[in-house]
């Protein structure tokens, strides 16, 4: 993205925490650092989705806790800062974009507005596996799309990101819990949980051994990692262990018995049950063709 420092008053002296963005820009990127460590605001909104891994920001004064299939909104202006305690690898996506790039759609009389997910301020929005892949697919083709940058790539980016906003306004309507924040001493203690799932998905991970080696009750640790994350315990876990399988499906020859072993599955019968609730398909279908297990959000929705 090119940006630059901006004045914000007459004279030399200028803002190191605002930037410029361009009308439109996507990143997907892992690292286990921000190039922007301090608080900072920029001149567009920002949508930011964790693929793997779990962060810690803030907007402001108030805590965010992201993990896997997490979307942050940030609205423009907004003070935010990425904190990543732990110094541990993680996978995201980072797409700006302003209201001038979406022209003509915020003109007229329209009962939806493309920006009516920011209207109640920023916030978290925790998405199922199914809709992680629908989402995933989505900043895929934006992301190949501004690489080629054909003559029509403007208008269809569009197109794009109208088809986000909307999925991501659905998702809100339908009662999904938004703007998830936690205290910091519940969120420091979850983190270090979520790490380890993340670094020890292959072993056996059950609430009750989880409780006793990070000294809480079984029903604390469930109650406050699922308001914490928005996902249960068990779900977390799967989650994390059917995102790794779908990476080994599709970079690796192995078999499905071999990956579901590599993951923490005991035995095929429960990886493939596990994988079709969470993605879609069977792990082999899915092998085949990976954009599939995308589209059945897609025509579930429909």
């Amino acid at each position: 993205m090119r940006i630059s420092l901006n004045y914000r008053s007459a004279g030399e002296v200028f803002d190191m925490n605002f930037f410029h963005s361009d009308p439109f820009y996507i990143s997907r990127e892992s690292k286990s650092y921000s190039s922007i460590p301090s608080f900072h605001y920029h001149d567009a909104y920002e949508i930011l989705y964790i693929v793997s891994g779990e962060l810690h920001y803030h907007i402001g004064s108030q805590p965010f806790q992201l993990v896997g299939g997490s979307m942050l909104l940030i609205r423009k202006n907004d003070e935010h800062r990425l904190i990543n305690p732990n110094g541990a690898k993680f996978e995201r996506v980072t797409l700006l974009f302003k209201e001038e790039f979406l022209g003509g759609l915020l003109s007229g009389d329209l009962s939806f507005h493309p920006l009516s997910a920011f209207q109640s301020g920023s916030g978290s929005l925790r998405l199922k596996g199914q809709e992680q892949g629908y989402v995933e697919a989505i900043f895929a083709k934006m992301a190949a799309e501004s690489a080629n940058e054909f003559p029509e790539s403007g208008f269809y980016l569009k197109i794009l990101l109208s088809e986000l906003l909307i999925y991501i306004h659905r998702l809100l309507n339908s009662g999904r819990p938004y703007m998830n924040c936690s205290t910091n001493q519940v969120y420091q203690r979850i983190s270090h949980i979520t790490h380890f799932i993340n670094h020890h998905y292959d072993q056996r991970l059950t609430l009750e051994e989880l409780a006793v080696r990070f000294h809480v009750s079984p029903s604390h640790l469930s109650r406050t990692f699922k308001e914490s994350t928005g996902f249960t315990l068990i779900e977390y876990v799967n989650h994390v262990r059917i995102k790794q399988a779908c990476h080994l499906l599709k970079e690796s020859n192995w078999q499905v018995s071999a990956i579901a072993e590599s993951v923490g599955f005991g035995n095929s019968t429960h990886f493939g049950r596990t994988f079709k609730s969470i993605i879609g398909l069977s792990p082999l279908k899915f092998r085949k063709n990976p954009q599939a297990g995308y589209m059945a959000v897609k025509q579930q929705k429909a």
